[in-house]
């Protein structure tokens, strides 16, 4: 027993120094993290958490196989209300527990849907023919062959890969598509697919542009956008369905207010031809991928959701404005900013820098984290491999949604750029300013988050003194 109880003492106790370290003395940059709401964390620890839901449309009724699911029943039912708001679309579904999970689920749904009218001694074809994002030009992981898409694209006997092909980019900027010859392209292969969507993210994707050219093609192909790191910023940066895209997915915890989860969203009502495609991706959400689908995360969703809805307008827009300023500053101070300095470097959160005159990105990124500012090392256009990368790659997301403002990151800048260019410490300094940064905006204000807290917390903790003790800690712990 004591054995067992120090070592829970010392997993409590790390916790503890990294949940400091993180929440109270980093500037977090990673485009990819984001930390939710203090109710949105509390609504994930709640009951649902070790609980299930699994349900399925069966002739027309969604039947659900557990008791007691009411009240998570309710809860998906008003997601998706949300979500549909926030989108302006027909369809959600929410049993993803990933982008990447959501990724995968609607290539599945297109390659059944593909074969809804094949002959019954037939086997199942693949896709003919995708075109994405190249893996190396910022491409997602998840939507190439060695990821989500593995095996569902079929193989062309003369290469002997998949047929898969990339948005060609512009010679002067790679971070945007060459619509010229991507018009040669879709001509040519007659994709059945088309995915948008990268994780070097810095310019709109030409939604609207393929979507014309589809629209005179039979068959026309699936436009599918990949909103993962900009799914916060829907309308403000970009919105696909108003462009025509039939579907989009994302993560929900990078942008986005919510935790760590998976969304698919599309316009496929009736009428719209793609009807049977979105019964085909609800039944490869469950059964085809998903048993248990994260209730607890499920909850903490729909409250994020919530925040969205209520503060997505000033939240985006001061992302985006801290974002320019920021790649801005940088790039004043000496720091090489990829994107065009013409068009404010980024239309999204990320701001992309060029280190590789001070060192490999990975050991820059590496010095910027013993300085407390949290970054990720990223392979650039031109970079042969990933592990000799010349790129940092940032986001300035999580701290807009702690307060920081255009002249806070060009305060940042000038440390993060002492940092690189001169190899300075300014750990001391970065930590001084995140002291400025530690109440979440675009949420409910403290004390009334902590007043709702407390009421949940005494629906999960034993007894009232330990209650009391805890609540007073918390509070304590969040406002001194």
């Amino acid at each position: 027993m004591a054995d067992f109880q120090n070592k829970i003492e010392k997993l409590v106790n790390r916790t503890i120094n990294n949940n400091i370290w993180r929440q109270r003395e980093c500037i977090n940059l990673i485009p990819s993290e984001s930390t939710p709401s203090l109710l949105v964390k509390l609504c994930e620890i709640s009951d649902p958490v070790g609980r299930y839901a699994e349900h399925r449309t069966i002739k027309g009724r969604e039947i659900y196989f557990y008791q007691a699911t009411d009240f998570i029943r309710d809860v998906e039912d008003e997601l998706r209300k949300e979500l549909q708001q926030y989108f302006g679309c027909a369809n959600i579904e929410l049993r993803p527990v990933s982008g990447n999970m959501a990724n995968e689920v609607v290539f599945k749904g297109i390659v059944k849907f593909l074969n809804r009218e094949k002959p019954a001694n037939q086997p199942l074809r693949k896709m003919r023919a995708v075109i994405n994002n190249d893996l190396n030009k910022g491409g997602h992981l998840s939507a190439q062959p060695m990821g989500a898409l593995f095996n569902f694209v079929a193989d062309n006997l003369e290469t002997g890969k998949e047929n898969v092909y990339h948005f060609p980019v512009l010679k002067d900027n790679p971070y945007k598509a060459d619509t010229t010859k991507l018009a040669d392209i879709i001509e040519s292969i007659k994709p059945e697919l088309i995915i948008f969507g990268k994780s070097m993210f810095l310019y709109r994707e030409p939604v609207k542009f393929v979507s014309e050219l589809a629209g005179r093609m039979n068959p026309r192909p699936i436009l599918m956008f990949d909103m993962a790191h900009v799914l916060g910023l829907y309308g403000a940066f970009q919105a696909p369905f108003g462009e025509g895209a039939d579907i989009i997915t994302g993560s929900t915890h990078k942008t986005f207010f919510g935790p760590q989860r998976g969304v698919i969203a599309g316009n496929m009502a009736d009428g719209t031809g793609l009807e049977k495609l979105w019964v085909e991706i609800k039944s490869r959400a469950f059964p085809g991928s998903t048993s248990n689908h994260h209730l607890g995360t499920l909850l903490g969703l729909l409250m994020a959701t919530y925040e969205m809805n209520q503060f997505k307008q000033d939240y985006q827009t001061q992302v985006i404005k801290n974002a320019r300023a920021f790649a801005k500053a940088l790039n004043s101070r000496g720091i090489a900013v990829e994107g065009d300095a013409k068009e404010g470097f980024t239309e999204t959160h990320q701001v992309l820098i060029r280190v590789r005159q001070y060192g490999l990105g990975e050991d820059i990124a590496r010095r910027l984290e013993e300085n407390n500012i949290v970054t990720n090392y990223q392979a650039l256009p031109d970079d042969d491999s990933f592990i000799a990368s010349s790129g940092i790659r940032m986001g300035t997301q999580e701290m807009t949604r702690f307060g920081m403002k255009e002249a806070d990151f060009e305060q940042l800048a000038e440390y993060l750029s002492e940092c690189v260019i001169s190899n300075r410490a300014v750990k001391d300094k970065v930590k001084k300013l995140r002291q400025g940064f530690l109440t979440m905006q675009y949420c409910l204000p403290a004390e009334q988050s902590l007043s709702l807290a407390a009421k949940v917390l005494s629906s999960i903790l034993p007894a009232d003194d330990y209650l009391a003790k805890f609540a007073d800690n918390l509070r304590s712990c969040f406002l001194g």
